[in-house]
């Protein structure tokens, strides 16, 4: 199966391994669902993922990895407008993902912590070893 937005095979051509036969492991059962998180908290992650799920944050994400900005530097990096970023920036603000301040009149913008920072370098990592293989 392709992903179309990605252009990466998902399963290397191959089709996915499945039991021959039903047999419940019980206890393995048991002890990931006593570790596994609230409903909300799943929920939420879900949301995030949602929202580094857009090509146009992702690149703003990667800017913002590299440098803290004005909206008028990132809008030109990105080639879009003002407007259009500060919208980006506004659903990145909401997820927590970017915070920002103020010095004189302009608004500078940076990732919000170092979670954040390490979310986009792993998965960043993670695409250039698949484009390696």
């Amino acid at each position: 199966m392709k992903d179309n937005n990605l252009n990466i095979d998902i399963n290397n051509g191959e089709n996915i391994a499945e039991c021959e036969f039903k047999h419940i492991h019980q206890d393995i059962i048991e002890t990931v669902r006593e570790n596994m998180p609230e409903e909300d908290i799943l929920v939420d992650l879900a949301e995030l993922f949602k929202v580094l799920g857009d090509q146009t944050r992702i690149k703003i994400i990667f800017i913002l990895f590299k440098e803290e900005m004005c909206v008028c530097d990132i809008a030109e990096l990105v080639g879009m407008t003002q407007s259009a970023i500060s919208h980006q920036l506004r659903v990145l603000k909401q997820a927590r993902l970017v915070k920002f301040r103020k010095e004189g009149k302009t608004v500078f913008y940076s990732l919000d912590d170092d979670h954040i920072t390490k979310i986009f370098d792993y998965g960043l990592h993670h695409i250039e070893e698949m484009y390696k293989r």
